[in-house]
């Protein structure tokens, strides 16, 4: 008895996590996935959400969101019931009237992103700035919650 391959043709993610006959070649090649998520790095191949670093240190927490294009001012950032709530909206619109013909364009992108902080973070000790088109934050952990040196236990 040999093993055949199946190749499903109606929807690329259908029992993707369950099936052991799933063709990584086959699926890439997929003209769904070449429309363009797969190529845009803004949003990291997820509709809506921008790219997330998260790293921690003894001390604290380091989140790091890939924003480009946005301006400070445009977000909106706040902490409501243990969850840290990134929010960004930017419109931007140009009109250009010439005897012939008017030309107006206009774009605009928006995102929100909801993470639960750690019982362990500082809420009022959390420090955000932008630079570079990353969105940069450091949650500092309560005292109790950093890591401490082994303490020797003396023997009687």
């Amino acid at each position: 008895m040999s093993l055949v391959k199946f190749k499903k043709r109606t929807r690329p993610f259908t029992d993707l996590v369950t099936s052991d006959f799933f063709d990584m070649e086959d699926f890439f090649d997929n003209p769904w996935w070449k429309r363009g998520l797969m190529n845009d790095h803004f949003w990291n191949g997820r509709t809506g959400e921008p790219a997330l670093n998260i790293k921690e240190s003894d001390n604290h927490f380091e989140i790091e969101l890939a924003a480009p294009g946005f301006a400070r001012e445009d977000f909106d950032v706040t902490i409501d019931e243990g969850y840290l709530r990134i929010s960004a909206e930017k419109s931007v619109r140009e009109e250009e009237k010439e005897e012939e013909f008017t030309r107006k364009e206009f774009s605009y992108k928006a995102f929100e992103r909801s993470l639960l902080l750690p019982e362990s973070v500082m809420e009022e000790e959390i420090k955000a700035k932008y630079k570079d088109g990353i969105l940069s934050f450091k949650l500092m952990k309560k005292e109790e919650a950093k890591k401490k040196e082994p303490k020797k236990v003396l023997i009687s």
